[in-house]
């Protein structure tokens, strides 16, 4: 069963905890890793791009000049794809991107990408974010402090704490490149795209809980009776 230091707002270590083995130290599955973050792309697709075909643009639909007899190629309505101004042929049109995929691949996903970031040494795991005020100059104190940010690069930065703490939000909201969310928003675009993922001592508890599969397969039996 993995390990890791707990570390305080002042950047000393305060304490050790144990991280669930099928959690933080799962195997890395690229392919589940990649087939996750495309079905979350495609979920967050608005899909509103469309064209105008010949039946929406504006024009009269009469015959300019007759079918034959004028040497002029014939021509039916001012809103054909031929004309300047016409419809569009075979443009986009509005449609739905989105697909489910299984709860158990993206699960796994989140799982090999919390493990892989713990092997990078890129987890750090917080003891408490209580003591964090509401001001953003006091957050980026805190950045400084645990050496995610100075006055020439900031880390992009992935929070995982409870949303009840509403200082916690306020205080990060206006830094760039760092993001607040909490164990059930946590997705795996967000884990790929931050470089360093800090998480409270609570939130590791509630991931263990959320994404532990041997607690997914006993509620299937429980459900299954």
């Amino acid at each position: 069963m993995p390990t890791a230091k707990v570390r305080n707002l002042s950047n000393n270590e305060v304490g050790d905890i144990e991280l669930s083995d099928a959690v933080f130290g799962a195997e890395l599955n690229e392919s589940l890793i990649h087939a996750a973050v495309r079905n979350y792309l495609a979920n967050k697709r608005q899909g509103t791009s469309a064209t105008k075909t010949r039946g929406n643009v504006s024009g009269s639909g009469r015959k300019l000049w007759k079918q034959k007899g004028t040497g002029r190629a014939r021509i039916a309505s001012l809103r054909s794809p031929l004309w300047k101004g016409g419809g569009n042929v075979h443009g986009p049109q509005p449609r739905d991107w989105s697909y489910s995929l299984p709860k158990k691949m993206r699960r796994g996903a989140l799982r090999s990408a919390l493990s892989e970031r713990l092997r990078e040494g890129n987890l750090i795991i917080i003891d408490d974010f209580g003591s964090v005020g509401a001001k953003t100059k006091e957050f980026v104190g805190v950045m400084q402090t645990l050496g995610l940010t100075d006055k020439k690069k900031t880390t992009k930065t992935l929070i995982v704490d409870s949303l009840d703490n509403a200082n916690l939000i306020r205080s990060a909201r206006n830094v760039q490149k760092t993001k607040v969310t909490n164990s059930y928003g946590l997705n795996i675009y967000d884990l790929l795209y931050h470089e360093r993922l800090l998480i409270s001592r609570a939130a590791v508890e509630e991931l263990n809980q959320l994404l532990d599969p041997n607690r997914e397969t006993e509620k299937e039996a429980a459900a299954n009776g």
